[in-house]
């Protein structure tokens, strides 16, 4: 580690090689808490590169649990997180959504890292039990178009540097990893960024991994598609900035969009969207980012075609009752 730390605190790379290497010797426990430490705090204060976060990929990826649900051609749905927008649980209703339209999703989540609710807590909330049993995740997609894989049953690694990271409290690269390892084999990612540097690390780590993919940020620092001000798409075929004018859709004050201050608040709003008594603003936010999804994997289908698929399941009742049927296999 002390030649590894000497490369690093002279501004080197590591090769993707390096990086893999590195990232499996911390899972092992070989280095001291001090030199990990010292290690997440250099990628702290410096950007990492492709061939880094690639390296470290391929070290979580092997040791990870693994469920291959790559027959069913899936979709993930996920934010990098840390945009300290606290918004409600947007990726994992829009998630519902493509579902009722009739596409498979394999969402690969946790627990908020800077909101009141991720993925998890609202799913915990409605009573929903996680596995990482492949039979019961396959019989899932099966049965309603969906399975969540929650990170920390797939990725024990993780485990070992949790203390750490609690113990550091600030983002590291396992921030910017979770991202990247769905254990499940997905065919194609729809990824909210919340900065146009963190797009191009990305776009360019997903163009090597080579699924289909869009990665998405709204230009006044939302990991998501939020309506609050222009948006940058950018995916295996094309780059474009769209105004929500552009679309048919509103422009919506960040408050709308606010998550609430605990769990059970959060849960109601996601409640409401699937309802379909959800306010405007929340309901357009949902669908524009399911309409991404919808593109993701339909690339042929431009935007406005997927934003009337996406309001099509969420209207006619089909995206909430791929939710009960979910919660009903699931918990």
């Amino acid at each position: 580690m002390k030649a590894i730390l000497d490369k690093l605190f002279q501004h080197a790379i590591l090769s993707r090689e390096e990086a893999h290497q590195l990232l499996l010797n911390v899972a092992d426990k070989q280095y001291n808490e001090a030199q990990t430490a010292a290690l997440l705090t250099v990628y702290r204060m410096r950007d990492i590169h492709v061939e880094e976060l690639l390296g470290f990929r391929d070290a979580l990826i092997e040791r990870a649990r693994h469920i291959d649900l790559s027959d069913y051609h899936a979709l993930d749905i996920v934010g990098t997180g840390g945009d300290g927008k606290n918004t409600f649980n947007i990726s994992t209703c829009a998630c519902f959504v493509v579902a009722g339209a009739g596409y498979k999703v394999a969402k690969h989540g946790n627990y908020g890292a800077s909101s009141v609710s991720g993925a998890s807590t609202v799913l915990e909330q409605h009573g929903v039990k996680f596995t990482n049993e492949e039979d019961k995740l396959r019989n899932s997609i099966d049965s309603c178009g969906i399975a969540y894989l929650h990170a920390p049953l797939f990725h024990p690694a993780l485990a070992t540097v949790a203390p750490l990271r609690r113990a550091l409290g600030v983002k590291t690269i396992f921030n910017l990893l979770g991202p990247l390892v769905n254990p499940s084999g997905t065919a194609c990612q729809l990824l909210g960024v919340a900065d146009l540097q963190q797009m191009r690390l990305y776009t360019n780590t997903l163009q090597q991994i080579g699924i289909g993919f869009t990665v998405v940020n709204t230009l006044d620092g939302y990991d998501e598609i939020s309506l609050t001000d222009d948006f940058k798409i950018v995916s295996n075929h094309s780059e474009s900035i769209f105004s929500p004018k552009q679309l048919g859709l509103q422009t919506v004050d960040q408050q709308e969009l606010y998550g609430g201050k605990t769990a059970e608040e959060a849960r109601r709003i996601f409640d409401n969207v699937l309802k379909g008594c959800a306010t405007s603003s929340q309901t357009q936010v949902v669908l524009i980012n399911a309409a991404a999804g919808i593109h993701t994997i339909c690339p042929d289908k431009d935007l406005p075609t997927c934003i009337e698929e996406a309001r099509a399941s969420l209207l006619s009742g089909k995206a909430l009752k791929t939710f009960e049927k979910f919660v009903q296999l699931n918990s």
